[in-house]
């Protein structure tokens, strides 16, 4: 039996899409448990042979400052869905809330792997291939050394070996060209880092990729920091929902059109099922003691549900034994590059 904790307040919508999305999952996923945080009252109507309530008083606004999350809400669903990590009543946790209050809470009560500075954001983006591209980091970390690239590399290529069963995923650096003399300092050096590690059998590093290899599947990681991470995640989903609405619109035109719609409905139905962006939510972050998901703030019930799934998919098949694993194998190339560069920032 898998127990996943859950931050039901947590999001844009709360309870009324975090249950819904709970109780589809549980009913597709019978090995598995789910601990409701929340406040009670808001969580009553809910009742499963397989979900239990774990009562929290406060709740993390979107907007509230990392500093009130952290230290004034220390009995919020976000804070007591973590702990259920941190003293083993649960092997992940899911949350759909404040992406930087749920980085911040996470690294105080679960701490880093040895190794690594700053954990990483890292979804997965629908690809050419029909597979996915894993991407980190989405915006945990707006501002990155080549060191914080190199960490997010190691630990975003253990994520891809660990859910496919793959020894060595390739890797991309994101860049505006692929040649090496292309990008900031900071990439050249990140780049200079990552071939190093490849060398060393640490990396299968393909070189630098442009944002347009993301979605062609050029490699099944790319590395980034969380600037350019989430532009290019909201950007991807802003052209998903444009297309889409596009269609809808054009094949409502005349009878003609909408006789066209009739005829494509498989074709289409396969290919908006193929690119929404709701199918690949759910996001781990890599680099703690822990198993932690975030889920998008504005998910849907359908979103959510497939956040619990891939905290559960993670879970079953032993990521963090795995991400620690291989970070363990780099250490020495990490703590190298560490020395060389100075003190990280926090």
């Amino acid at each position: 039996m898998i127990t996943l904790a859950v931050d039901c307040m947590g999001g844009d919508h709360g309870p009324r899409v975090t249950l819904a999305a709970c109780r589809q999952f549980l009913d597709s996923h019978p090995d598995a448990r789910l601990l409701l945080v929340g406040q009670p009252e808001a969580l009553a109507g809910f009742a499963h042979e397989r979900a239990s309530v774990v009562p929290a008083s406060e709740v993390v606004g979107m907007d509230d400052p990392i500093e009130m999350a952290l230290r004034r809400k220390k009995d919020s669903s976000m804070r007591i869905a973590i702990q259920q990590v941190k003293d083993g009543a649960a092997a992940a946790a899911v949350s759909a809330g404040n992406t930087g209050a749920l980085m911040a809470i996470s690294r105080y009560l679960l701490k880093t792997l040895d190794g690594i500075d700053r954990p990483a954001i890292a979804p997965q983006l629908p690809n050419a291939k029909g597979e996915a591209t894993t991407v980190l980091d989405l915006g945990a970390n707006v501002d990155c050394s080549a060191e914080h690239l190199l960490q997010f590399a190691v630990m975003g290529s253990a994520l891809v070996s660990a859910l496919n069963n793959e020894e060595a995923p390739s890797v991309g650096l994101l860049n505006i060209g692929e040649e090496q003399i292309k990008g900031s300092e900071v990439i050249k050096r990140a780049g200079e880092l990552l071939r190093a590690a490849g060398k060393a059998g640490h990396l299968n590093f393909y070189g630098n990729v442009e944002g347009n290899d993301i979605f062609k599947g050029t490699t099944q990681v790319v590395v980034c920091d969380g600037f350019v991470g989430n532009v290019a995640l909201k950007s991807s989903e802003g052209v998903a929902s444009m297309i889409s609405n596009a269609l809808k619109q054009e094949f409502k035109r005349n009878i003609f059109t909408k006789m066209a719609a009739i005829v494509a409905y498989p074709v289409l139905t396969a290919l908006m099922r193929r690119v929404d962006h709701r199918r690949y939510n759910g996001a781990a972050l890599l680099g703690l003691r822990g198993l932690v998901f975030k889920s998008h703030g504005s998910a849907d019930a359908l979103a959510f549900e497939h956040a619990l799934k891939r905290a559960y998919d993670a879970a079953r098949n032993n990521l963090l034994d795995r991400v620690r694993t291989r970070i363990s194998a780099a250490l020495p190339l990490l703590l190298a590059a560490q020395s060389e560069s100075g003190p990280s920032a926090p």
